[in-house]
């Protein structure tokens, strides 16, 4: 089996994750590796583990990552702020279902 390249561990598809950059072969984005590591805390061999990656994926997702963060970080931010906004526009009904028990007792 012929060693991967850096380069052949990140590929970006339109048709695969809305075209992020992304674990060759896999529904990995670059980002979920950087959320991993930097904000929970996983280490490089906790993500492959968790995650049933070859390490070397995991550090070139990191080494991508860092190469692009700035880019990277404002898609992370982009992903949340939308998130947010369909929590305001289209409020949880069970939340308000046990908001609305509670206040009856």
């Amino acid at each position: 089996m012929a060693t991967k390249t850096l380069d052949q561990r990140i590929e970006s598809r339109p048709n695969v994750l809305g075209g992020k950059p992304c674990i060759t072969g896999r529904r990995v984005a670059v980002e979920h590796i950087a959320i991993w590591h930097e904000r929970l805390g996983m280490s490089a061999d906790e993500i492959a583990s968790a995650f049933d990656l070859e390490l070397a994926d995991v550090y070139a997702a990191l080494a991508y990552y860092f190469a692009h963060r700035a880019e990277i970080d404002r898609s992370i931010q982009e992903g949340e702020d939308y998130v947010q906004r369909l929590r305001e526009e289209h409020p949880s009904l069970l939340a308000e279902k046990l908001g609305g028990s509670a206040g009856s007792r």
